[in-house]
């Protein structure tokens, strides 16, 4: 902060005496001659605090009226105005009354730091951002005002105003902190022995914080590289390999053993990139230290060792936790050799650092699966033929040049020597050096043709040559290997790439992982399985796994059925047959097992939300079910009510017309009601994927007259040309669709004919999913609907402009579309040209008996359907020249 400075007073909880000793500081302030003016300060009703408030010149507060009721805040411009050099501002985190200048007191305080004046604060614990709901959980009380973390952690200074919680608790019964009234209240509640210990604790942890913060920016700024075990800190070196959860167990036990302290896993990467790793089991352990209240950690480095103690000293480690070395045999002799292993090298180079060398499974048995090395079999068994016979093929040459001498031959036996490295590498490269000095001895050396060398000298010579044909040798080969690495690196990055981009666009899926993966690895079959959880004791070929995606010629049969099989994790299993994968793939597979693991993921997790969405949408619409139940229903039910008690009265006489009258109330009021329940069985029906049509040849003129009986009369108008061809549709069904599609017609469009529509033979080139279809349009010239509404009309409980005086609960259309589409059809919407809405209803044209025949000759609409018909206009033909 520039400006002024500023100090808090922290406090575990109400009456720990933060106020008391920043008033107390105020008084020592004052009697060093410093300007110190009391800017906002409370007593709280406490007369020590109210004492100490004696003596201070303090600024009057604003009073603001909030609701009603006056308040006091700081009266901020006073306090810029008299220019203090300390200010005393009580409650860090309090929320000002609105109408103030800021909405928290601690932008008040800020304002004054930047004018140049000093700061005394003070805060609760519970009033920090980070703990809020800590301090709800252990309190059961939320905390309305807080300030976040970073805002007190910029401080200057934070003191800490710290009492025993017995302590605390015998000053509320005393009456030092509540009222009389409030005391037994309290103890009860907020200042129980275990919320006082635990607040307590937990602000002695979050100052720790800030202290271990202040002493590492100290470190650093001094350039201190030793540790100081001001605080315990362990970590733990990960090589990627299985024993890593062994010692991040082990390292949280000893952490355990002390009252407080960091775990840090550190996993040291080789600058190369190709150190030996699994990206599963590097996944594993990242969770479990993430589980054990741990952080995780990434560094590289050329030398593991170093960059592991180099991590250590920059976070003050107490304690480092290593594994013992997995290698045996000459390469532990070779390790020990050139200065030890990983973890000698770090009890050597420790210093003051305390480190562990636990003891694994592995420990000692080799590193396990390796990557393999060599460059080929048939490259090292040319190099091997090579290294026997080129030898041979420059001594001969050497001989047709008498004048030869000892270093001539070592210079060109060694020109073989490196020809035969650079081909097969270093076990035919020594056998070459081997070999040459064999023959330059015999052939060479004096005295020739025995291999005994009488000058030191050449004794001398000779030693060199060997010495520098293994040298050239382990170099050349080297080289070779970085290079194989090197390209099988850049391969492995640029599949690792795919397989990111792949995941970053979500366009992955696990057949298609699985696809890659095939030609990846070069195998014939793959196949992804995951534990039901069970294993399937006395059932035949029941093993406790389930095949989630398979791919390829020859998939796996069973997760233990192919060459390479990798545990993704405990209920996961990667399963790839066809050849046994090298070492060297190991890593390869191990991140198409982590992408696949995602994958999975990510598919349980949209399976979730989808079962989420589907409960929200039922709960939806039984929450629309009741209040329809709730208010729509009562209202034929009144009708009814009322028409059959004024029947029922006994001493009134009515007559005929209005006896009739009540009856056709009784029975209007029932349709309704009977619709209502319909349409609600219906909907529910439809929502629980209950709907079971009973599909079969229907004609349209056979179910529409029965639709259109409860229209009123003269309001529909039927036109269908007499070729009408058979739909496949459940007749109950399609009566439904059609009627309400009309009832809806004639209650929105009240001034409009309600006309339906056909087309049929020639004239419908309607088709649903490549078939041909029929349709029939109904059609009104109302006020329409909004194209931008057209979506919502559809669903259930939507009337048009939520109108409220309209009957039904507004799920005519959504039962008609569910029905439509429970039968294979389509129900959609357009606009009537000139005004008005044309709803079109499309069904799949039967394949039955009838459809062999002509559409033409169907027969015309028999007349004892039109008998039938009791309110709607008869059944015209659209062709007047019919009969």
């Amino acid at each position: 902060m520039s400006g002024g400075t500023l100090r808090i007073f922290l406090g575990a909880a109400p009456g720990v005496g933060k106020t008391y000793e920043m008033l107390e500081e105020a008084h020592r302030l004052g009697e060093r001659g410093e300007d110190v003016v009391v800017a906002f300060a409370l007593d709280h009703g406490r007369a020590d605090t109210r004492d100490l408030l004696k003596g201070l010149e303090v600024i009057p507060p604003r009073h603001l009226p909030y609701r009603g009721t006056e308040f006091e805040e700081m009266d901020l411009d006073a306090v810029l105005a008299r220019a203090p050099g300390t200010a005393i501002v009580d409650e860090y985190a309090h929320s000002n009354i609105p109408g103030s200048r800021h909405a928290k007191r601690w932008e008040d305080v800020d304002e004054l730091l930047n004018a140049g004046i000093n700061v005394l604060s003070t805060v609760n614990i519970q009033h920090l951002a980070s703990l809020g709901d800590v301090v709800g959980a252990i309190t059961d009380v939320r905390q309305a005002e807080t300030v976040p973390d970073e805002i007190v952690r910029r401080a200057d200074q934070i003191h800490l105003v710290d009492i025993s919680p017995e302590l605390l608790r015998q000053r509320l019964g005393d009456g030092k902190i509540y009222a009389a009234d409030k005391i037994d209240a309290a103890l009860t509640n907020y200042f129980r022995l275990g919320n006082l210990t635990a607040l307590r604790e937990l602000a002695l942890l979050w100052l720790a914080d800030r202290v271990d913060e202040g002493l590492a920016r100290y470190r650093a700024e001094q350039g201190i590289e030793a540790s100081w075990p001001a605080r315990e800190r362990i970590v733990i070196g990960l090589t990627g390999s299985p024993e890593g959860e062994v010692l991040i167990r082990r390292g949280a036990r000893i952490l355990n053993r002390v009252n407080g302290g960091d775990l840090l896993a550190v996993h040291v990467r080789a600058a190369d990139g190709i150190a030996e790793e699994s990206p599963q089991a590097l996944d594993a352990q990242r969770r479990l230290i993430l589980d054990l209240g741990g952080s995780y950690h990434v560094v590289t480095g050329e030398d593991p060792a170093g960059a592991l103690l180099d991590f250590a000293r920059s976070v003050n480690a107490t304690q480092i936790v290593v594994g013992i070395s997995r290698h045996k045999g000459l390469a532990g002799l070779l390790g020990t050799l050139l200065g030890g292993g990983v973890g000698t090298r770090v009890v050597r180079d420790s210093g003051d650092i305390d480190v562990h060398m636990v003891s694994h499974p592995l420990g000692g048995r080799g590193a396990g699966p390796r990557r393999q090395r060599d460059l080929g079999r048939i490259r090292v068994a040319a190099g091997f033929i090579l290294a026997v016979v080129l030898p041979v093929l420059l001594q001969m040459l050497l001989s047709l040049n008498p004048d030869q001498n000892v270093a001539t031959a070592a210079l060109v036996q060694l020109a073989g020597a490196v020809a035969v490295a650079l081909v097969g590498g270093l076990w035919p490269a020594v056998l070459a050096a081997l070999w040459s000095s064999l023959l330059v001895n015999y052939f060479s050396t004096p005295p020739v043709g025995t291999l005994t060398i009488s000058d030191p000298q050449n004794l001398l010579a000779l030693l060199v040559f060997v010495g520098v044909s293994a040298a050239v040798a382990v170099v050349v080969d080297l080289s070779a290997r970085r290079s194989k690495e090197a390209a099988r690196a850049r391969a492995e990055a640029a599949t690792l790439g795919d397989l990111t981009r792949g995941a970053a666009r979500a366009e992955d899926t696990l057949k298609g992982l699985l696809e890659q993966a095939l030609d990846v690895f070069q195998v014939s079959g793959a196949a992804l399985y995951t534990s039901t959880g069970y294993t399937g004791k006395g059932a035949v070929g029941s093993t406790g796994w389930r095949l989630v995606a398979e791919a390829g010629t020859i998939p796996p049969s069973a997760p233990q059925g192919g060459e390479n099989v990798e545990q993704i994790d405990p209920t996961t299993r990667l399963v790839l047959t066809g050849r046994t994968l090298p070492a060297s793939d190991r890593r390869l597979l191990g991140a198409f097992g982590v992408h696949l693991a995602a994958q999975l993921e990510r598919q349980q997790l949209a399976a979730s939300r989808r079962e989420v969405v589907r409960l929200a949408e039922s709960n939806t619409m039984r929450t629309s079910i009741l209040r329809a139940v709730s208010h729509d229903l009562r209202t034929p039910l009144a009708g009814i009510k009322l028409a059959a008690g004024t029947l029922l009265q006994t001493g009134v006489q009515y007559t005929p017309e209005e006896e009739h009258e009540l009856l056709l109330t009784i029975d209007e009021c029932s349709d309704r009601l009977d619709l209502l329940v319909a349409n609600l069985l219906d909907m529910s029906r439809i929502t629980s994927e209950a709907v079971n049509p009973l599909l079969g040849p229907v004609r349209w003129y056979e179910v529409i007259p029965a639709a259109l009986r409860g229209i009123p009369a003269g309001r529909a108008r039927v036109e269908l040309p007499p070729n009408m061809p058979e739909v496949d549709a459940d007749a109950g069904m399609l009566e439904r669709v059609i009627a309400n599609i009309v009832e809806n017609a004639v209650k929105y469009a009240p001034d409009s004919d309600v006309v339906l529509v056909g087309a049929g033979g020639g004239l419908s080139h309607a088709t649903l999913g490549g078939r041909p279809a029929g349709e029939l349009r109904i059609i009104d010239h109302g006020q329409g609907v909004p194209a931008e509404s057209v979506v919502e009309m559809f669903r259930p409980f939507q009337r048009l402009d939520d109108v409220p005086q309209t009957t039904g609960v507004g799920l005519g259309l959504a039962v008609a579309k569910g029905f439509t589409e429970a039968m294979g059809g389509t129900l959609t919407a357009e606009q009537t040209p000139g005004g008005g809405l044309t709803m079109v209803i499309r069904l799949p044209l039967s394949t039955g008996a009838t459809a062999e025949g002509s559409y033409s000759q169907a027969p015309l609409v028999p007349q004892s359907i039109l008998a039938r018909r009791t309110h709607a206009q008869p059944l015209t033909p659209s062709n007047p020249d019919t009969p």
